[in-house]
């Protein structure tokens, strides 16, 4: 089983896509209905995401949670 450590590149890919459409935190903290601090430590992998969260990130960003969760995913993406 990966630990946190290992799986730190979902939270580089969420913050990949959200930048992609020029979204900013503070609108992703408010679709999501909690607090930008709260949203920034999901992006830097300070607190365990829960999959709600997951979910809800990956609607709000227009991808499927597959998305997050295949590394490989974004780097197609970019060279795309």
């Amino acid at each position: 089983m990966q630990n946190q450590k290992d799986l730190s590149y979902i939270n580089q890919n969420i913050r990949k896509l959200r930048e992609r459409d020029f979204l900013s935190q503070e609108y992703m903290a408010a679709k999501m209905g909690i607090g930008q601090n709260a949203y920034s430590k999901i992006e830097l992998g300070k607190t365990k995401i829960t999959l709600d969260r997951l979910f809800a990130i990956a609607d709000i960003l227009g991808v499927t949670v597959i998305d997050l969760l295949i590394q490989e995913r974004v780097e197609l993406r970019k060279e795309a």
